[in-house]
């Protein structure tokens, strides 16, 4: 196939445009991107990222807010200085560490599920083989070829997932074998 005209000749440097103008101006348009809804809400855009961070009771620099202590030596002695700067900056908006402290102390939802799929094939193997691993893994229905201890592994996790679903399956599979007997 053959190539478009005009795309390999050499393309010329314009010497007229002012490239350091045009990327400063980029730069000064964009703002900071946040991804904490409160400190977005409370961000003013006419302050610099330090004033904003300052009002709010935030650090701008982790490394100057949690000094590291020196050890001084004063005439043999090891003193130890406490890292306090002087002239401490007012806090105007404490209600965004506040509600930040209050979000980070909640409890973590537990998201995590199994699928449909896995659930179903571990209750099949363990309603039609009970504890034995090795029939399991001779099943027609063990369809991706799982070794007896793969399958085990996948049993455990359902049973760390859902502990009272899979002791109600089970009491339910008793009273079942008993009538086969």
């Amino acid at each position: 196939m053959p190539k478009a005209k005009g795309k390999s000749r050499r393309h010329k440097y314009s010497y007229n445009l002012n490239r350091k103008r045009l990327y400063r101006s980029a730069r000064r348009r964009a703002a900071p991107r946040i991804a904490c809804s409160h400190i977005r809400h409370a961000w003013d855009p006419h302050k610099s990222v330090a004033q904003n961070l300052a009002e709010m009771g935030l650090a701008e620099d982790p490394n100057k807010a949690v000094p590291i202590p020196k050890k001084l030596l004063v005439s043999g002695m090891e003193v130890e200085s406490d890292g306090q700067q002087p002239g401490k900056k007012i806090v105007r908006k404490p209600y965004v560490v506040n509600e930040m402290e209050l979000e980070a102390s909640l409890p973590e939802k537990k998201s995590n599920t199994l699928s449909r799929d896995l659930i179903d094939y571990v209750r099949y193997m363990i309603q039609n083989h009970g504890e034995n691993y090795k029939e399991m893994a001779r099943d027609e229905k063990n369809y991706y070829q799982d070794t007896p201890k793969q399958i085990k592994r996948k049993i455990n996790v359902y049973k760390n997932f859902y502990p009272e679903e899979y002791k109600n399956f089970i009491a339910s599979l008793k009273p079942e074998k008993m009538e086969v007997q």
